[in-house]
């Protein structure tokens, strides 16, 4: 079973980009977006197959995800049911009778790690929602979750130590989620793999010399380990500052 994950940075633009027919070539089972930056009504996607889950920000051409699905969910959650952090379009989590799907936009901190206090708020509360579903099925996460975790994560890690995306507090809120029982499939596969990142700026020329970071990730419950087949960074495909993000999973749904 295939997994996509990217973030587009506005799905109008991108589908002038290309984006449906990068959709069909991808052939996911599952196509998670963030950052759509659209409210409801404002797109049509003709996606045959698919059953298509949407959560909107209540601030117009911001934030926002979407899931698209060969097979419909049992259940669909939108937000994780917590009024301070549901106004963004942040999450959608799809349940199948053997795992949940979630995926999420992370709060960006911002500059001069001004909404860091936020982002820890958001951070204890996701995570305590993962940790509640995992109780009952195994988990797929996947998402921009707004943080390269390692040094290994992104090109300049001296120059970020304080800066939004690789604050310690950040990067430890990671730590703790993984070691309460979760993967970083990417890791899992390639755990010393350099030079591998999902996101660029769009400044001094960010991708063409690949000075990137890894903030886009599928993780998923260490008891899906021997189920885990290939997890990718697919950086060649363009069209959003960010790239998608693959995993192949063997489960029944």
């Amino acid at each position: 079973m295939k997994f996509i994950s990217w973030n587009v940075n506005g799905l109008r633009a991108i589908v002038k980009k290309g984006f449906v027919e990068i959709f069909d070539e991808l052939d996911a089972d599952f196509f998670c977006l963030q950052e759509t930056k659209l409210q409801e009504g404002q797109i049509e996607l003709d996606l045959p197959g698919y059953t298509q889950y949407w959560n909107y920000a209540i601030k117009k051409g911001y934030s926002g995800t979407a899931i698209f699905a060969k097979e419909p969910a049992l259940t669909a959650q939108y937000g994780i049911g917590i009024d301070e952090h549901d106004q963004e379009g942040r999450v959608i989590t799809l349940e199948y009778p053997n795992f949940y799907l979630v995926t999420c936009y992370t709060p960006n901190s911002q500059n001069e790690l001004k909404r860091l206090d936020y982002r820890m708020r958001w951070e204890d509360d996701f995570q305590q929602f993962i940790h509640s579903l995992n109780q009952n099925k195994p988990v797929v996460l996947c998402g921009d979750l707004n943080v390269a975790h390692e040094e290994i994560d992104l090109k300049n890690y001296k120059t970020n130590k304080k800066n939004p995306g690789f604050s310690l507090e950040e990067r430890h809120k990671m730590t703790q989620f993984l070691d309460a029982g979760y993967i970083d499939t990417f890791r899992y596969f390639y755990p010393d793999l350099t030079g591998a990142y999902s996101w660029w700026s769009y400044r001094f020329n960010a991708r063409a010399n690949n000075a990137g970071w890894r903030i886009d990730y599928f993780l998923t419950s260490k008891c899906l380990q021997d189920q885990l087949v290939s997890a990718k960074i697919l950086a060649d495909i363009m069209g959003s500052d960010h790239c998608p993000v693959e995993l192949v999973l063997e489960i029944d749904q």
